[in-house]
């Protein structure tokens, strides 16, 4: 069986563009940042998206959606315990803890230059342009 991620790599002459196909979608970086401290439920990784400030909640739908291709690409694991009520975890797999160093340095960027020129615009001292 082929995974979504070789499927990919032989889509895509360039590692860049495959890369960026790979993690499309609103929401993917978000939740395998979200598991970068562990094995999380569905419903744990659905409020922690929910928690961020301006963007609304992810409907159960998307994120099933978005969990499934993640686990397809072997990025998570689903661990299923086949209890009642369900009890389901999903983890970063070795594959999705080498993302986290790209993640955390996107994070980084994000914080030194995005939030920090929000603060100074709201402060007066950056103008917009």
């Amino acid at each position: 069986m082929t995974t979504t991620l070789e499927r990919a790599a032989k889509r895509f002459d360039c590692p860049v563009d495959g890369f960026q196909q790979m993690i499309s979608g609103k929401h993917k970086l978000r939740i395998l940042w979200n598991l970068k401290d562990g094995p999380r439920r569905y419903g744990e990784i659905r409020r922690a998206l929910g928690e961020t400030k301006g963007l609304k909640t992810i409907s159960p739908r998307v994120l099933s959606r978005e969990l499934r291709a993640l686990t397809g690409m072997g990025l998570l694991d689903r661990k299923d315990y086949r209890v009642v009520p369900p009890k389901v975890e999903y983890n970063l797999t070795l594959l999705g803890q080498s993302l986290l160093p790209v993640i955390s340095s996107m994070h980084r960027w994000g914080v030194e230059h995005l939030v920090r020129d929000s603060v100074l615009r709201r402060m007066g001292l950056l103008t917009q342009g």
